[in-house]
Parts: C-alpha cells; structure tokens; sequence
C-alpha cells in the first residue's frame, strides 16, 4: 500500500495539470451571462433523463467546485464518443445563470481522460510505502 505525505498532496495539487484556457469552478461568477468560457474536469454524473428529449446533463469537478454542463442532442451525436467515455472532460460554452443555477451550455467537448496519467507521474517520486494502520492502531 502506498501513501502520499501531506507535502506530496501539497506538490501533487500545485502540479495539477491544468488545460489550457480552463476556468475554475469557483471562478464562474466572473464572466457575464452569455459568455463563452472553457471548463475542465472530472466527470462526477452524467444523465440523460427520457423526458429530456436527448439532452444530456453532465457535472464536472474540478480541484475548486463543480460545473453543471447542459449538451444538446445534436451536439452530442458530434461529440459523442467524448460524453459517453470520457472521465475527464474539457467543455467550451455559452455560460447561462437561471434560477440562482449556473451552467455552461457546451459547443465543444473535449475527452481529456490522458491527462489523469500525468497525476501518477508528479506522485510517483513522493511516494512512501507503509502499511495502513490497524484497527487497534487508529484513534
């Protein structure tokens, strides 16, 4: 078993690979309605609900909050491959706020899921082996 020290987690989060041009989670409320804006992050949730007449809804999070992404049906017969299989996803859209909600409505995605290897590669050198302690050993 292997476990990151505190300053590895510190390392590793600085060193995130950040996509070009993403905006974070937490920054959304910066630009204006309307504007458009490119997000990345893991895809956490992804539903197509029936009555949705073939829109998509996917939540992505990154190191700062989540992003609610809305794909219409006919861009997603184009990206398809990237909203059904992706893990990480880049978006660009238009943002839109309604209802206290804020979501990117997406004209481009992006399957960025190579990028998670590249987290393994700034751990691997601060990694310590020790075993996980034991019931009896926990306070």
């Amino acid at each position: 078993m292997q476990i990151l020290r505190s300053s590895s987690l510190s390392q590793a989060r600085d060193s995130w690979p950040r996509p070009p041009s993403a905006l974070q989670a937490s920054r959304l409320d910066e630009p204006p309605q309307g504007a458009r804006v490119t997000v990345a992050g893991l895809v956490i949730l992804r539903q197509r609900p029936g009555t949705a007449k073939g829109v998509i809804f996917i939540t992505l999070e990154d190191e700062t909050g989540v992003v609610n992404v809305i794909v219409w049906r006919k861009l997603y017969e184009r990206f398809r491959r990237a909203v059904i299989a992706g893990r990480m996803l880049r978006v660009t859209g238009r943002l839109q706020r309604e209802a206290g909600v804020t979501h990117v409505i997406a004209e481009e995605v992006e399957d960025i899921s190579a990028m998670l290897d590249s987290l393994l590669d700034v751990t691997d050198a601060d990694e310590v082996s020790a075993p996980l302690p034991g019931p009896d050993q926990r306070r």
